[in-house]
């Protein structure tokens, strides 16, 4: 089955677990007496609650579900379907309340009936988890912090919504529909149960020791593992993988970092990581025979996932020189002989990581290396400012047709969107681009 049947089957599977509330509601007997807009408004409270299960699979990290799409796509629907879940479980009660005013004595709490109360505490649960996942960084919540109380406050809707149904069980009058949440719920305990316990325990199974700690230019830090008691990780160039470096896989503080080693390189396995929080900034106290746990590869931002390209455009913006560095080590390993050029940019020569490596891996590659400065030194004959599209179209090739040449682009969100508006307006086909973003939350 090739990637483009997965990825159909994948939403094909997402769309029925999705819209079988309604195929429930239509089919089979229903209450007497009950209205369209009251059936409307449990078919949208029904939507909203199976797509709020099915988060919990978006990012329980099944990588035969993600492979046609890459982690980075799936995350990005994650996080904004999370709107549409929310207008879908506010829908229901709105709906109630605007055809039947009397239904708003439901929020008094102290005279409401249990279905009522855990049906509202679902909907603040739910308003409060978007809330803090939308304003985590002006909350100044850290983000450990912020994964736990993301998990417990998603368990918390479902399990209230859960019981909502149930204790309302006017939708619940056959047991064929007792079976479909019935199993639904036991879905949702397994999912659960899959991320928080049964997946940290295996990869508890397959430790990495630190062999070495490398500092590197732009004040980053190369960390050097090897795989202790299994033969370790088989990757393609460019992914990344979640790591778990001074606790258990089971406290869930995981990180995810870019592969900066080479795919052909299956002795150790090597993370560039940048100084950019706290958590970043203990990289450099690591020790040999320190512990690290590895959850991956994950990813599609690869040059493997297009191999009939004839040249390859490579765009990196600071620590996005990350799965760029890996990609290019492993073209030279292999002795791929296809025309690459690499710009990238920074705020100076002494911000540009692996810049040494870089010049060396010319008399490896058939590779083009542009350096982009914001502050050069004085003196500096190369590229100046920021990547626009003038810069950018003395190096794309003209023949612009589809599939010609792959570009990817990978650094702060602000230049990516600037570079991919950039390509757009020099013509690159939009399917012959990819970027590499991080920013999950």
């Amino acid at each position: 089955m090739n990637r483009k049947i997965k990825g159909f089957f994948w939403i094909g599977v997402y769309l029925l677990i999705t819209l079988g509330p309604l195929f429930i509601l239509l089919a089979g007997p229903r209450p007497a007496g009950r209205e369209f807009w009251r059936d409307l408004s449990v078919g949208l409270g029904f939507c909203g609650l199976s797509m709020m299960g099915l988060q919990f699979v978006l990012t329980a990290r099944f990588k035969e579900m993600k492979a046609p799409y890459g982690i980075d796509i799936v995350y990005f629907f994650h996080r904004q379907i999370s709107y549409v879940i929310l207008i879908l479980i506010i829908s229901h009660p709105v709906l109630l309340f605007i055809f039947e005013p009397k239904n708003l004595e439901l929020l008094n709490l102290i005279t409401a009936p249990w279905a009522a109360r855990l049906g509202v505490a679902a909907i603040v649960v739910t308003i409060l988890l978007v809330a803090f996942s939308i304003w985590r960084k002006k909350f100044r919540l850290e983000y450990d912090q912020w994964r736990i109380w993301h998990g417990v406050l998603a368990i918390a809707v479902i399990a209230f919504a859960m019981v909502h149904v149930e204790l309302r069980g006017y939708y619940l009058n056959t047991l064929w529909k007792q079976i479909f949440w019935g199993l639904f719920g036991v879905l949702w305990v397994v999912v659960l149960a899959w991320i928080r316990v049964i997946k940290p325990l295996l990869l508890i199974r397959k430790p990495y020791k630190v062999v070495s700690v490398i500092e590197e230019r732009g004040n980053a830090w190369t960390m050097v593992l090897r795989p202790e008691g299994h033969p370790g990780l088989k990757f393609k160039p460019g992914q990344f993988a979640w790591l778990s470096v001074w606790d258990s896989p089971l406290k869930d503080h995981e990180h995810p970092f870019s592969i900066s080693s080479s795919a052909e390189n299956d002795k150790t396995l090597a993370f560039s990581i940048k100084e950019l929080g706290d958590f970043t900034s203990t990289i450099k106290n690591l020790k040999p025979e320190h512990t690290v746990y590895v959850d991956g590869p994950y990813g599609s931002f690869s040059v493997d996932r297009h191999p009939s390209a004839r040249e390859y455009i490579f765009i990196a913006g600071g620590v996005g020189i990350t799965p760029i560095m890996s990609t290019l080590r492993t073209l030279a390993d292999r002795g791929d002989g296809r025309p690459l050029t690499l710009l990238y940019a920074n705020k100076d020569l002494d911000s540009m990581t692996f810049y040494e490596e870089i010049e060396t891996l010319k008399t490896r590659l058939h590779l083009k290396f542009v350096p982009v400065l914001e502050k050069p030194s004085e003196g500096w004959t190369g590229e100046r400012g920021y990547l626009n599209a003038e810069i950018l179209s003395h190096y794309i090739p003209d023949e612009r047709v589809q599939d010609r040449f792959e570009v990817f682009i990978c650094g702060p969100s602000p230049m990516m969107d600037a570079v991919e508006n950039a390509l757009v307006k020099l013509g690159v086909p939009a399917g012959d681009f990819h970027s590499e973003r991080f920013d999950f939350v």
